[in-house]
């Protein structure tokens, strides 16, 4: 009988609707349940026109049709006769993806209809022979007394946006063009939402799970805390771990050292063993660390401290490029992801880090650290490609990598399992290219012969032996000039993103996406903004972030998140974690539900309270307009570049949010402020002085240059003490700049050199050959 009525409906409704025309619509499908509409699990026998996509489940299908019968009972025979169609048409708007539109129920704060938005044509067509039936299907008084009045009653069954109202919508081609698909805008850049789910956080660098079942989120900040969140986004008081007095890193924007990485061992349920990378240092030396931690046996968010065993140690003959990532792959096998040690184009060595198998830098190793062997605190996997290479580290996986900053496996397709293992990296450039990389074993990725798809270094790009690979995608540095790698979104709740790429890039702010075609191998590329108009216009989603994007993770069900901060420096708390969502379908009512394990909590909750907005915005992000290549241009074209060094998690300053392109233009500096400028291989901390003043950098003389006014300088730049005050231009000479301060007399308690004694600002009588200099440091030297 439901298959008879839905034609009659049909038909009805088809008679009405031949005159109309689709109006321009922003497009925003939302359900009763203010959620975007599904693919019921099985077609719906009742209101069988929304089986392939919309807002009722069969439960739901279920009670419209048992509704149905019970209407049928009180109509008298003749009048049901006529009007059981209409009936059918609006019992089943529940089940339109448009519902939350046609009831007015948008926003949970707004009274829900107890009939749908009907069009003007549609109403007096049904108020001839069946406006009686509005008794029976509402118990909506005023509308009752308005039945003697045809034009009062439709007016007040029609809705304030004529472009949602029934049946008018179902011939809507901008509603109904795409419907069910990830939203796009004229230049194909995607249109997702986000859910904030933590904030004031220090630099997140790195969130993971435990594999334990209990659903909690691990989330590391640079400085050496890791804090555990449990699945209603409350955070423990006590930190997990906290070893902040170890971690070497300081406030700067832009420093690349600290607490880099945390990866649970895949038994940790039952051995309680976690692995973490950081960067140490005593006085000018520095290396990164990995370290095993054990759980307390008495309290399973925290970490037991006195439990450290040191794994591996690497010295770093510079402070950036220092990689930073953990990973645990199938084989249970853990592998690092190592920089090639600072600097600019890896001058180490004739070839460099990157290409000499001897060393531990520029590598991906994978190690197994549930047997030791030849001394070492963990053994080596029997088929590591160079194992047997008596030139070659045995820990080395792959090799060429420059400084992989995120990487991840693929958890492979929910049904078929297809992609399950690949690893993915994003790869930092040099001067011109950010690149994404497929890592597979003792494969070479080609720096410092090559940076993406272009030539580097000359001499090696033209080496035939170098048999390198060439990544799955590049971008230009016009599209952002640091790469932050993703995941391969494999979750249950939003069955559109399956098998896409989401990655993004730390300085532009950028959020991009790659999908694969299965037939070719190559890789489509499509950025991704956030929902214009009315997309993201759910409770709890947002529709921007802040632009330093610092990584990406997958909770224990693998959905997606990524974690940006508005501030890049490890001390400012202005970091905000996202959880990423498509506004366009979601799965069906229960079938992702998870049941976390219990948790005994020792320490105190801090609930979650958000503080995100949603900001409507006509537009949504625009595409780049230049795309960068997606496969190979020639290999014979060397590109030699200037050097420039690269961020993490540090960078750019900006603060606000990134709603549409945040803006990329540097700002200008304050006044006073101080920079070192130190020759290649010079640690952090050393280097000529530079104070900005007037709209300007220049230099400082060292007449009357003293330890107070380096002090000035070491505090102002993040350090503790200084070492020596720094004379006649022993850090070189700024001649490219003017000198803009002479006879710079401190007490030491200046905020700047500005607030110092001097002969005023670009008032002197010296020569670049006085240029002062400062050495600083954490540690107090008289100590």
């Amino acid at each position: 009988m439901a298959g008879r009525l839905a034609g009659a409906g049909a038909l009805l409704a088809l008679r009405v609707l031949l005159a109309l025309r689709a109006l321009p619509a922003a497009a925003h499908p939302q359900c009763l349940d203010f959620r975007p509409p599904f693919r019921p699990p099985r077609p719906l026998r009742f209101c069988a026109q929304y089986s392939a996509f919309g807002c009722c489940a069969p439960e739901q299908d279920a009670a419209l049709a048992h509704r149905f019968g019970a209407l049928a009972a009180r109509v008298d025979a003749r009048v049901w006769a006529a009007c059981a169609g209409y009936a059918l048409d609006l019992l089943c708007q529940e089940c339109s993806p448009y519902a939350a539109h046609l009831y007015d129920a948008e926003d949970p704060s707004t009274p829900l209809r107890t009939v749908p938005g009907l069009c003007e044509d549609y109403c007096l067509d049904m108020w001839q022979t069946c406006r009686g039936l509005f008794r029976h299907l509402s118990p909506d008084r005023e509308l009752w007394a308005l039945e003697g009045n045809r034009a009062k009653f439709c007016r007040y069954l029609s809705l304030d946006d004529a472009d949602y109202c029934f049946p008018r919508l179902l011939v809507n081609e901008n509603l109904n063009l795409n419907l069910g698909r990830v939203a796009a805008d004229a230049k194909g850049c995607l249109q997702l939402c986000l859910e904030e789910v933590a904030n004031g956080l220090r630099n997140p660098v790195a969130m993971v799970h435990a594999r334990d079942g209990t659903h909690r989120l691990f989330v590391a900040e640079q400085v050496g805390l890791v804090w555990a969140y449990l699945p209603d986004h409350s955070r423990l008081e006590k930190p997990f771990l906290n070893i902040s007095r170890a971690v070497l890193t300081s406030p700067w924007e832009g420093d690349e050292r600290g607490f880099l990485g945390i990866a649970f061992h895949p038994d940790s349920r039952r051995n309680r063993r976690l692995f973490v990378y950081y960067s140490v240092g005593v006085d000018f030396d520095e290396w990164i660390r990995i370290s095993e931690f054990r759980v307390s046996q008495d309290d399973e968010n925290a970490v037991d401290h006195g439990s450290e065993r040191i794994i591996l140690e690497i010295e770093e003959p510079a402070s950036n490029h220092n990689g930073g990532q953990l990973l645990f792959g199938d084989d249970g096998y853990l592998y690092i992801f190592t920089g090639d040690g600072g600097m600019a184009g890896d001058p180490f060595g004739k070839f460099g880090n990157a290409q000499n198998k001897s060393a531990l830098l520029g590598k991906v190793l994978r190690i197994d650290v549930d047997r030791r062997e030849r001394g070492a605190p963990y053994g080596i996997p029997p088929d590591n490609p160079f194992a047997g290479d008596p030139a070659a580290r045995p820990e080395v996986y792959a090799l060429g990598v420059r400084n992989m900053w995120r990487c991840s496996f693929d958890r492979g397709d929910p049904e078929s399992g297809a992609g399950r293992g690949r690893l993915f990296c994003g790869d930092v450039g040099q001067n011109k290219f950010e690149e994404v990389d497929l890592v597979e074993r003792g494969r070479n990725y080609g720096w410092r012969a090559r940076e993406g798809f272009e030539c580097y270094d000359r001499k090696l790009c033209a080496n035939a032996s170098l048999d390198d690979v060439l990544p799955i995608f590049a971008y230009p540095h016009k599209m952002g000039k640091s790469v932050t790698g993703g995941y391969v979104y494999r979750g249950c709740e939003y069955p559109n993103l399956n098998g896409l790429y989401i990655f993004g890039d730390f300085m532009s702010g950028r959020l991009m996406s790659l999908r694969e075609n299965p037939g070719t191998g190559q890789w489509r590329y499509s950025e991704i903004c956030m929902g214009r108009g009315q997309t993201c216009a759910f409770p709890g989603l947002i529709n921007n972030y802040y632009p330093h994007v610092i990584s990406f993770a997958e909770d224990e069900a693998g959905e997606l998140y990524f974690m940006s901060t508005g501030v890049p420096s490890a001390t400012a708390a202005r970091g905000v974690i996202y959880k990423v969502i498509d506004p366009s379908r979601r799965a069906p009512p229960g079938k992702c539900q998870i049941h976390p394990a219990h948790v005994k909590v020792r320490s105190r909750l801090i609930p979650f309270v958000p503080k995100e907005k949603f900001i409507r915005t006509p537009e949504s992000t625009p595409r780049p307009t230049a795309r960068a290549p997606t496969k190979a241009p020639r290999r014979t074209r060397p590109t030699p570049r200037p050097a420039r060094p690269t961020r993490r998690p540090g960078g750019r300053r900006g603060g606000g949010r990134r709603r549409g392109r945040p803006n990329t233009a540097e700002p200008a500096p304050s006044n006073g402020a101080v920079r070192l400028v130190r020759p290649a291989g010079l640690s952090p901390g050393r280097g000529r002085v530079e104070v900005f003043a007037e709209g300007r950098w220049g230099t400082v003389c060292d007449d009357a240059w003293d330890t107070k006014a380096a002090s000035v300088v070491c505090r102002q730049l993040g350090f503790a003490h200084a070492v020596r005050a720094v004379k006649r231009a022993e850090f070189g000479e700024g001649r490219t700049l003017p000198i803009l301060l002479d006879d710079v007399r401190c007490v030491g308690s200046e905020r700047s050199l500005l607030e110092c004694a001097h002969a005023g600002v670009g008032t002197h009588n010296c020569g670049h050959q006085e240029d002062a200099g400062v050495v600083c440091s954490h540690e107090d030297p008289n100590s």
